[in-house]
């Protein structure tokens, strides 16, 4: 067995452990998250329960205020009362306040009760989160073992290049993948639920109101189409169809002009000079970034105007996204943590296209991009 094959079964050994390390942090997350619901429902009934005592101790110490007067009246003009009233004045006031010292004791506990609940809560909700970012973490870390180590011997040269950008890809991957099971969950798994529904409901009155059941269906038709039309976003989101059968410059046309219907910016879109098929990646790559920095515009530029374009050279393409938005401090965003993914991700897809991406931007005079990449013809 010679050194890299031992490399292999020692990675695939770490691999195993870290895949049942995943599970294990995945079981401690489902833990974290059912027992949060459980404390979020008691605390609800602890601060309901307080509210209560809380109304029932006002009230208590009104009637206790009440009859300290009563005695005081009784002390002062002992002589005109009789002692079967001055008795009854003293003993109504020690009830009452006896009541009141127990109720303000019920109030002291649910009080510590309900702040002891909202800080397991809050415990609890951080332990879900750093689980969650674990696991990622620990997927990243196990799909690169899985997919970039494997047959270490003959990839030595040049792994810790390999390393970082494979991370950085996965990392991408696995935020997508969220994104995308996001979507999904909160877009047509919900609808579909719905659909259950006034399928179920549309079972029962089928016998008893047929006017109903044709109600219910024209819904029941609505959902379906609303969730057609979430299905077909998410699928273009994830690739455009026309990508592959038409090409890059149907595809951005047909981009934004579905960009225009729902932004507040105007995006115009310009071609120029021999248009022309591209190979594959390479189309992927650019529409990628013509798709980011519309995003950008549409969060973050407040801008009013934009324009793509495209300039087709005879070994090179040139592409152009410029807006009048607010602009912002190029310098201090790319130096910024967490601030500035998207423009990391266009720049780096430029340069795996080998090619070069600039970006000028000020305050208040908008934000021009320009990406060249050299091209060949389509495979």
């Amino acid at each position: 067995m010679t050194i890299f094959d031992k490399l292999d079964e020692i990675i695939n050994k770490i691999v195993d452990v870290i895949d049942e390390s995943k599970s294990e942090i995945f079981e401690i997350a489902e833990m974290a998250r059912t027992e949060y619901v459980r404390v979020e429902a008691q605390l609800l009934e602890v601060k309901q329960a307080t509210e209560q005592v809380i109304r029932q101790v006002d009230e208590k110490e009104r009637q206790f205020r009440q009859a300290r007067i009563r005695l005081m009246e009784v002390s002062r003009t002992f002589r005109s009362h009789s002692e079967a009233a001055i008795r009854n004045a003293y003993e109504d006031a020690q009830v009452v306040q006896l009541e009141l010292f127990v109720l303000k004791e019920r109030e002291a506990q649910l009080r510590a009760q309900r702040d002891e609940l909202e800080c397991s809560l809050r415990n609890l909700q951080a332990t879900v989160e750093r689980a969650d970012k674990l696991a990622t973490h620990v997927g990243v870390a196990l799909q690169y073992l899985r997919n970039s180590l494997h047959d270490l011997g003959g990839h030595l040269d040049g792994i810790q290049q390999r390393q970082q950008l494979g991370v950085r890809v996965i990392k991408a991957q696995e935020e997508e993948r969220r994104r995308v099971a996001r979507d999904i969950h909160d877009g047509p798994a919900q609808t579909l639920a719905s659909v259950v529904i006034r399928a179920e409901i549309c079972e029962k009155l089928l016998d008893n109101d047929t006017d109903q059941v044709r109600q219910e269906l024209r819904n029941l038709k609505d959902l379906v189409r609303a969730s057609l039309q979430d299905i077909r976003k998410i699928i273009y989101d994830l690739r455009p169809m026309t990508l592959d059968d038409l090409g890059l410059v149907p595809t951005l046309r047909r981009f934004i002009e579905e960009f225009n219907k729902h932004s507040s910016t105007t995006v115009e879109f310009a071609v120029f000079g021999y248009e022309k098929r591209l190979p594959a990646h390479m189309e992927v790559g650019v529409f990628r970034i013509v798709q980011e920095a519309l995003n950008n515009v549409s969060q973050h530029a407040k801008a009013q105007h934009a324009i793509v374009k495209l300039e087709f050279e005879t070994a090179a393409l040139t592409i152009v996204i410029k807006d009048d938005g607010c602009g912002f401090d190029v310098s201090e965003t790319l130096h910024r943590e967490g601030d500035h993914f998207g423009l990391l991700s266009m720049r780096e897809r430029a340069e795996l296209l080998q090619g070069t991406w600039q970006i000028c931007s000020l305050h208040g005079h908008g934000t021009r991009i320009t990406v060249r990449v050299p091209i060949k013809e389509a495979d």
